[in-house]
């Protein structure tokens, strides 16, 4: 009952969870241009889903998984695996089997004891959206399913139609059983296994980071991000890299809150010219913008409010974040999927600059 009070209380006063307020970055967040200066590892279209395992490296790139040989990461990539549809999802485990998930709405698994495994649906209901795929110390696979409504290439759709219809699944790939974890998430991104067997899960359009377990309700470990928050990836220390592939702004906030605006937006304008984040820097003379976004003789500051932009974040062993690292808004290194640390370096995927950088790190998990 208080709840619900407390509810119609910061409705009506626009603050809580209505406010259109977006956190600064500030702090630890202070932004740089670490990820616009990195050194270029890869050019190669729409990078995304950066995995390891030994000598064996991969990322995806539309619909193929591409491998960089055993010379090294600097090597040339050479086609691992190719499918019909885009790809949406990679894991690969120890024994060397890969699990896919791809934007039609199905998992494959390749290699290792369950090979040729194919997967529509989890417990009764359809695959529509596999946003993340891990496998965990037990064997088996961890899925995230990003929503019900839409694939992983509609995820702007998903975002303005305010869905929350994401879940978190455990597969036992023997046995064929799977199990939900956590249901009703809003556009769940990213996965990470902790030590003491608690599962970390990026939970998109909430802005934050919540610890899921089967029969109990998220609890919130991060929140009030200042972007949207993607995957997750272990850091050597003991911590994690999270992506943050699109930035929060205040003009977004406002549509997601007017829904007669928002909703004849989606019906008349091309999801490109949406007030909507983006993966990739501006490059339309349609598309929105605030005042502080145009152009003053030929150049776009850096602080000005954008569609887009870089951000990865380090967060320690307690899952605060202790450094981050930036693309701004006069960059192009924009839309950060995955990170990956190997070797002394943070690779980072930008699938809206169509890069892969290489940022080495001292011993503090900060850039050298």
């Amino acid at each position: 009952m208080i709840a619900a009070a407390r509810d119609m209380f910061q409705r009506w006063r626009g603050s809580g969870r209505y406010a259109a307020a977006v956190p600064p970055m500030d702090g630890v967040l202070g932004p740089n241009q670490l990820i616009e200066e990195a050194p270029l590892l890869l050019e190669t279209e729409a990078p995304d889903n950066l995995v390891a395992d030994g000598d064996l490296f991969l990322f995806s790139t539309g619909n193929r998984v591409m491998r960089l040989g055993p010379a090294g990461p600097d090597a040339a990539p050479e086609t691992f695996a190719k499918f019909e549809h885009p790809v949406s999802a990679l894991a690969l485990a120890a024994d060397g089997a890969l699990a896919v998930g791809l934007d039609s709405g199905a998992i494959h698994v390749k290699g290792g004891p369950h090979d040729g495994t194919v997967l529509h649906e989890l417990g009764g209901r359809d695959i529509v959206c596999p946003t993340e795929l891990l496998f965990d110390k037990a064997g088996s696979l961890l899925v995230a399913l990003g929503s019900q409504q839409n694939p992983p290439s509609r995820w702007r759709h998903d975002l303005m139609e305010k869905n929350a219809s994401g879940s978190v699944w455990r597969l036992d790939l023997a046995s064929g059983e799977p199990s939900c974890i956590a249901d009703g998430l809003a556009w769940p991104a990213g996965m990470l296994a902790g030590h003491d067997g608690q599962l970390t899960v990026s939970e998109s359009w909430r802005n934050r980071l919540v610890d899921v377990c089967p029969g109990t309700k998220p609890k919130v470990s991060l929140s009030d991000l200042p972007g949207y928050p993607g995957r997750l990836s272990p850091a050597s220390d003991g911590g994690a890299w999270l992506s943050v592939f699109a930035p929060r702004s205040q003009l977004v906030e406002f549509v997601l809150r007017e829904d007669d605006y928002r909703c004849t937006m989606m019906a008349e304008v091309e999801p490109d010219l949406w007030i909507a984040p983006s993966l990739t820097a501006a490059q339309s003379f349609l598309e929105p913008m605030q005042l502080g976004g145009l152009k003053q003789l030929g150049v776009l500051k850096p602080w000005a409010p954008t569609r887009s932009y870089g951000l990865a974040i380090g967060l320690d062993c307690k899952g605060m974040p202790r450094a981050s690292f930036h693309s701004r808004a006069d960059g192009t290194r924009h839309g950060i999927t995955s990170a990956l640390e190997i070797d002394g370096r943070l690779l980072l995927a930008s699938k809206g600059g169509n890069a892969i950088v290489s940022i080495t790190l001292d011993e503090h998990g900060a850039a050298r």
